[in-house]
């Protein structure tokens, strides 16, 4: 067996004459434990947050989207969607045709997006589980909201008498007075509201829904125009592999998103998060862990004639400080992995059994992921090397020979 890890491991187990000693090794080893674990559980509920946050947008965004590169819409022609439905990996699309709009009903209005959807559009998205109320069976002249705007504007389900209201600016060059003095500056549809979706607070008060070809001639757009197309990926499909066939297909007249780029912002912010929140964890280990350095320091003080000894021995100076080197990584390593075991089953106790909670219905997000674990464990292991590197330098020829 190596000699400076036998005597590391006997140092480990034994106990110190010196009650003081004994009291700095445990406060050491739990300052540790507690700093792992803590990591652990903050890491694993920012993850937690994140797949919590990004489910709503993912509700309506698809696997991959082409929008335009310039202006709001461009044109799909049927040979480009014969091309596209032969794409290996492409289950399925959806196109859609979305503009601003002022909603109306009595004297209640505000401003959302009237969005166009074919009937490809629920199977290629997870629209259908946003669903409140109602139905999604989007026919002629009915459309569906989210709640945020049916709040606002109160519209009763299927009032064909008195449906709601939606108006757009009419495209087009010139003044108003061109267009004669009874012409109007916009165009409007009068649309019955047929469901209600519930997601979050900013997506229910942006969309309604409606047929493609409806919000088409509302926005005097002919059948190939429209704003963006979805794509549903087969699950073994490789991303990289689709978004090239399309650009091949569609030209330089799209872009070609994936989930991440369509939520670039969004993304940044929860990755910029959780990296501030684990340097900051860091930092306070790093506080934490200079305690290793003085329970060195103090192993090597109470220990001085046993070392004394050793190098009368014919231990030389390097091996006394790898014993020491040692004896601190283990302490570090020893913490950091009963730190990840107790944070470990605080996380699975909370996906087990939901015991701390948002809401009454709603648990607080966690995920465990392994890529924390290792994380962690390389964080205590890199600062436990440094701090013991620190300490077990204090070991010098002087000390074991006066």
């Amino acid at each position: 067996m190596n000699f400076p890890f036998y005597i590391a491991k006997r140092y480990l187990r034994s106990k110190s004459s010196q009650n003081a000693v004994n009291i700095i090794n445990f406060i050491t080893f739990l300052v540790i434990v507690i700093g792992s674990a803590a990591l652990f559980v903050v890491l694993s509920a920012f993850a937690g947050l994140k797949t919590f946050s990004l489910s709503f947008t993912n509700t309506f965004d698809p696997d991959l989207k082409a929008s335009p590169i310039t202006g709001k819409h461009f044109s799909i022609t049927p040979d480009e969607e014969k091309s596209l439905l032969k794409i290996d990996g492409l289950a399925n699309y959806s196109k859609e045709l979305e503009e601003r709009a002022y909603l109306t009903f009595r004297e209640k209005s505000c401003i959302a997006y009237i969005k166009g959807i074919d009937n490809n559009y629920r199977s290629v998205t997870g629209v259908d589980s946003t669903l409140y109320f109602g139905n999604w069976g989007i026919m002629e002249y009915n459309g569906v909201m989210g709640i945020g705007i049916y709040n606002l504007l109160g519209v009763p389900i299927d009032n064909y008498q008195t449906p709601m209201t939606v108006l757009v600016p009419k495209p087009g060059k010139g003044s108003i007075s061109q267009q004669g003095l009874n012409a109007k500056p916009y165009n409007e549809l009068p649309l019955v509201v047929s469901g209600v979706y519930a997601v979050e607070e900013n997506l229910d008060k942006k969309y309604v829904f409606a047929q493609l070809p409806l919000v088409q001639a509302l926005l005097e757009k002919d059948s190939t125009q429209v704003s963006g197309i979805n794509f549903k990926l087969d699950k073994e499909a490789s991303i990289e592999f689709v978004k090239d066939h399309i650009k091949a297909i569609l030209g330089d007249k799209v872009l070609v998103l994936d989930r991440q780029e369509q939520n670039s912002t969004l993304y940044r912010m929860l990755n910029t998060e959780n990296l501030a929140t684990y340097l900051i964890f860091t930092l306070v280990l790093i506080i934490a862990l200079f305690n290793v350095v003085g329970a060195i320091i103090m192993m090597i003080l109470d220990k001085q004639q046993n070392s004394k000894t050793l190098f009368s021995l014919g231990a030389t100076i390097k091996e006394l400080r790898r014993v020491y080197f040692i004896q601190g990584l283990l302490v570090t390593s020893l913490g950091g992995l009963i730190g990840v075991l107790i944070g470990s089953i605080l996380i699975g106790s909370q996906l087990a059994f939901s015991w701390l909670k948002i809401t009454p219905s709603l648990a607080y997000p966690v995920e465990y992921n392994i890529m924390n674990v290792l994380v962690v464990l390389a964080t205590i292991v890199v600062l436990g090397f440094i701090s013991s590197k620190i300490a077990s330098s204090r070991i010098t020829k002087r000390l074991v020979t006066v």
